[in-house]
């Protein structure tokens, strides 16, 4: 399969440079891959021919295809569309000017101002720019107007095509009543509840224990764990519906919620789909989405480790049923829970590329190990109103809802079943049949994908971050995040060695909770759920726990960093062409006292060329590498183990912050003397927090529940905050008096800001 992957790449790379695929070069791909890849199966290079021979013919689709997005989803689908000879055309704010997608397209229309509401939703201009460039086509990409079914009927007045399902399975799909309702209908399992709208909050408790707590309240016309809550009793029913529907007119301009049983640790798999318009439909596998936080997904995979061969067939076939009952035409999702007995019950359908309903940035490629540019968006919330600071590595970064950091799901499917579901979406929407059968979708390999989140893993496995971008490298072929390997096994190791490699500074990222996540034993094994986070880190995440060697290890490392960056300045002191005259110092045995987590470990080190040789705490380690430490990755070998870390921080006075496993640990580091000496160094009190309360994440006040002069109790709420349209309920620490209130409704407040203090 490795040779599938790398024709394909070079082709894609080719693509890239806005070059055609010439036909030699397709049958170059498959002979290597007919030649090296002898031990695959005659099925995985039938699919190789099938695809090279589809990618070679002449299929006339459209000449000039309008991206209504920007970001990863526009630069995606403009490469399908040059792979296909296919014309693009990009639309952008006034500030995206010169961003990828804009420079990869080949005409490119501004719509507007910075804020969405003025640009990238301005179904007026984006219409204007369709009959200005004469695009015979709009593929929407993802959010913005993907599932808004009056923008697909504006593009059907003017005889343009909407790229996607047509505007009768986009309501019935968008709204979780009707589409629950339609589900039963086909035959769909679905879970038990109430499917009317829920009025009010007393009516909600009454429905609650008319279906049995827990239950799930969400939003009928929500998606991406937004307007969603768990209520184990009556009082968490009344808050749930609160908080769900406020969220839902945020996101959705739509208020209205319905309740369901919850399903206990449940898995949550998807399953996605591909209809045409001749009634044909498919289901292409499916994706294991179960390790989430805050029900937003963060690591995808596909296959599930949890199916057999026969829940797959059922759960597909009951998909497939209920896109044919909608009349489906195009690329979609259909998501199911599934219990710990392989009973599966329908959760919604998403009329378009899934993708998360969370902020990110970057740009990725169409498959994995393939190369790509990285695009950063920059995007800075005010209120309501969003504003662009720039582009570049220099500017604030804080949400953008729109843009990932990495990935929609949908390349882990590609992956294994070698198909590219945005040419899919082309030719069914110029009117093509499918020219798949069922017998013909594989599950070749296995896929993993990681979501790289600009959050903060250690507040609720993820609480918004916003600093500044200063520097940015994707890992070495692995720009999507997405790992691919002959089996699970060779895909973890690959997404280890990856989230090892991948360079992001100046904002908070979650890369040590997934670090932990993939090579946790429970996760390796397959035995998880959607609560997995909360039950493997009941006190939260806290980063990785080091072994005695692994911490034995990364003292080694980090005493071998402060000699060589200590040898490094002495070389240019020592420079001859200096005019003060250096007395050099013959120092043969560096002896170090090193801080970690409290404890403090006696160290020596010495060197001899590039290799260190260190005593820790009386055992001896070995420690080789080149010792650039100009280089933001630095490949250490320690008695044989092979480690990749970064460090990212070096100060005069021994601090140090290095990302090993993953995870970010601060050492200091003083010779013998510097560490005597420092006994007598006062150390700065820590601040007393039991008496205030600061906002834990960026985002604006929605509402505040107190006043100066109030009595507050322990767990009582004080304010609402909103980050990423998800309200976030800040509580009292303690029992005590209200002194005073640093905020109100509408402010913007940033990660530690003070909400409130107690007398």
């Amino acid at each position: 399969m490795a040779a599938l992957w790398v024709s394909v790449g070079s082709l894609i790379a080719a693509g890239r440079r806005g070059q055609r695929f010439p036909q030699q070069l397709m049958q170059r791909g498959a002979l290597w891959t007919l030649k090296y890849a002898s031990y695959y199966s005659r099925q995985q290079l039938m699919v190789t021919r099938r695809l090279c021979s589809a990618e070679c013919s002449n299929e006339k689709t459209f000449d000039k295809i309008l991206v209504a997005n920007r970001g990863e989803i526009a630069c995606r689908v403009i490469k399908t569309c040059k792979k296909m000879g296919i014309k693009t055309v990009a639309i952008h704010s006034d500030v995206d000017a010169s961003s990828v997608h804009v420079k990869m397209a080949d005409e490119a229309v501004c719509v507007g101002p910075a804020p969405t509401s003025k640009s990238y939703l301005n179904m007026d201009a984006i219409m204007e720019a369709i009959k200005k460039t004469r695009a015979q086509a709009v593929h929407p990409g993802y959010g913005f107007l993907s599932e808004n079914k009056e923008f697909a009927k504006c593009l059907a007045a003017e005889d343009v095509i909407f790229i996607g399902p047509d505007t009768h399975a986009i309501q019935a799909m968008g709204d979780k009543i009707e589409s629950k309702l339609l589900a039963k209908k086909a035959k769909v399992n679905t879970i038990p509840g109430f499917d009317g709208v829920v009025k009010d909050a007393d009516e909600a408790v009454r429905i609650a224990r008319e279906i049995g707590y827990p239950v799930m309240i969400k939003a009928s016309a929500g998606g991406g764990g937004k307007g969603m809550r768990i209520a184990w009793d009556d009082e968490e029913t009344r808050d749930g519906f609160r908080f769900s529907s406020q969220e839902a007119a945020s996101s959705f301009g739509d208020d209205r919620l319905l309740i369901e049983k919850f399903i206990d640790n449940p898995r949550h798999i998807e399953i996605q789909v591909l209809g045409d318009k001749h009634g044909n439909a498919l289901w292409l596998n499916e994706r294991e989405c179960s390790i989430q936080r805050r029900n937003q997904k963060v690591i995808e995979e596909a296959p599930s480790i949890f199916l057999d061969s026969m829940t797959r067939r059922a759960m597909g076939e009951q998909a497939v049923a209920l896109a044919k009952a909608v009349k489906y035409s195009s690329a979609g999702t259909v998501e199911f829970l599934v219990d710990s007995k392989k009973n599966f019950y329908f959760l919604e359908m998403n009329t378009r590329l899934q993708v998360p309903a969370t902020w990110k940035i970057g740009d990725s490629c169409l498959k994995a190990h393939l190369p790509v540019e990285a695009e950063v968006f920059i995007r800075r919330k005010r209120g309501t109103e969003e504003k662009d600071q720039g582009r570049g590595m220099k500017s604030s970064l804080c949400a953008n809802e729109d843009s990932p950091f990495h990935k929609v799901e949908h390349p882990v499917t590609e992956c294994i079943t070698g198909l590219d579901l945005v040419q899919e979406m082309i030719r069914v929407a110029k009117g093509y049949p499918l020219r798949h059968t069922q017998a013909d979708i594989p599950i070749n390999g296995w896929a993993v994908e990681c979501r790289v989140y600009a959050e903060d893993p250690y507040k609720s496995f993820g609480l918004p971050s916003i600093g500044r971008l200063s520097q940015y490298q994707e890992p070495i072929h692995l720009p999507g995040l997405v790992t691919y390997g002959s089996n699970r096994t060779e895909a973890l190791k690959r997404m280890e060695d990856a989230l090892d490699n991948y360079v992001i500074r100046g904002v908070t990222h979650n890369i040590a909770l997934l670090r932990e996540v993939i090579i946790n034993s429970r996760f390796v094994k397959g035995d998880f759920n959607t609560k997995f986070l909360s039950d493997e880190y009941p006190d939260g995440f806290k980063g990785h726990k080091l072994t005695e060697n692994e911490r034995n290890q990364l003292l080694a490392i980090a005493s071998s960093l402060f000699v060589a960056s200590q040898l490094r300045a002495q070389h240019f002191q020592e420079h001859e062409n200096s005019r003060v005259p250096i007395v050099k110092s013959q120092v043969a045995n560096w002896e170090l006292s090193i801080k970690l987590n409290d404890e403090v470990h006696t160290v020596v080190a010495s060197n001899s060329g590039k290799t260190f040789s260190v005593e820790v705490d009386g055992l001896k380690l070995n420690v080789t590498s080149t010792w650039n430490l100009a280089s933001p990755l630095l490949s250490v070998n320690v008695d044989g183990t092979q480690r990749m870390i970064q460090c990212l921080s070096r100060e005069a006075g021994g601090s140090m912050s290095i990302q090993f496993l993953g995870t970010v640990y601060k050492v200091r580091i003083l010779t013998k003397v510097a560490a005597e000496l420092n006994k007598f160094m006062l150390e700065k009190v820590a601040e007393d927090t039991s008496s205030i309360l600061r906002s834990p994440m960026p985002g604006m006040v929605v509402a505040v529940a107190v006043k100066p002069g109030d009595m507050v109790a322990e767990g009582q709420e004080i304010c609402v905050i909103e980050a990423m349209k998800m309200q976030n309920s800040m509580t009292a620490g303690k029992t005590g008096k209200v002194k005073s209130v640093h905020c109100k409704a509408g402010d913007t407040v940033g990660e530690g800001d003070l909400l409130m203090e107690l007398q």
